[in-house]
């Protein structure tokens, strides 16, 4: 039996898309609800300009129908169930709109994430206000890889948690060791699959990191399903089929494979790694040290 020893704290991860979650934080957003934490996840986009897995969603892209973002909101609905925590979007359900990567014509449009200025951090603020979180949660500088609604999201997290004081704010990251080794005990990737190549996990991981979270195989269950969930933007290679993507994939090796919409195989490891952003670290927990009484 899990203990309940985290009742009466209060976490908030901010997120750029729905996936993100699950993909960056599943494991340590799992851990934190089912130790009894109060987790709130805020998503700041739908996620519109995403692309997707399998064939049957296909049109639903920004460039034929335009309806990702509205089907993504159900593909987000069940992840945070699989994880057990709450889930609000940023000023409202398609308040900003995703930005796309670097270079995107999407970054045009006025409802874009990246053009949110002030507002976001307004918004955001009142979030932080009202919860009154012991730990905020989310990306550091470069966004993890550069992605631009990444980066806004830590720089409008910053800001609007330094108006409400709040005692720590923590940096997901990619241990790029870790990583690489994990890459390299896959034994079998699937058909039509790639493996990376060295560029692309130092393209989003890191030297150095302050905190892990040591995932026990209930978190990594949690984590591996709530990714799956996401199914037009991640496919687990464990021969599991659906409607979404009825094509099965299968990997070989101690750890669960996944892959985005580049199909370039990569593990689910049984760790996440964390970087200081804001405030002190005060032991190996997440929310070690940390005044449970605190209100702001």
């Amino acid at each position: 039996m899990s203990s309940r020893d985290l009742v009466g704290f209060r976490v908030v991860a901010v997120h750029a898309h729905p996936d993100d979650e699950a993909i960056s934080t599943g494991g340590a957003l799992f851990q934190l609800a089912r130790r009894g934490a109060d987790v709130t996840v805020v998503t700041c986009t739908l996620g519109e300009e995403g692309e997707v897995i399998g064939p049957t969603w296909a049109r639903l892209v920004a460039s034929e129908s335009d309806q990702l973002g509205g089907f993504r909101t159900a593909e987000l609905a069940a992840s945070l169930s699989i994880l057990g925590v709450r889930g609000i979007y940023l000023g409202g359900a398609g308040r900003f709109r995703d930005s796309g990567m670097v270079g995107s014509p999407a970054h045009a449009n006025l409802r874009a994430f990246v053009n949110s200025g002030s507002l976001a951090v307004d918004l955001l603020a009142e979030v932080f206000d009202d919860i009154r979180p012991h730990l905020v949660i989310t990306y550091g500088p470069d966004g993890g890889y550069g992605h631009p609604d990444h980066i806004h999201a830590h720089d409008i997290t910053h800001a609007a948690a330094a108006r409400v004081a709040v005692p720590r704010l923590l940096w997901v990251v990619n241990s790029l060791a870790a990583t690489a080794a994990g890459i390299d005990r896959i034994e079998e990737i699937p058909t039509g699959w790639t493996r990376p190549d060295t560029a692309y996990p130092e393209n989003q991981g890191v030297d150095k990191h302050d905190l892990v979270v040591e995932l026990d195989s209930s978190d990594l269950h949690a984590k591996r399903e709530s990714m799956r969930a996401h199914a037009t933007q991640v496919w687990i290679a464990d021969g599991y089929v659906s409607h979404t993507n009825p094509q099965a994939a299968w990997a070989v090796g101690p750890d669960p494979v996944f892959a985005l919409s580049n199909l370039h195989a990569q593990p689910i490891l049984r760790q996440e790694y964390y970087q200081l952003g804001a405030g002190t670290i005060d032991g190996p927990g997440l929310l070690d040290g940390l005044d449970r009484e605190w209100q702001g």
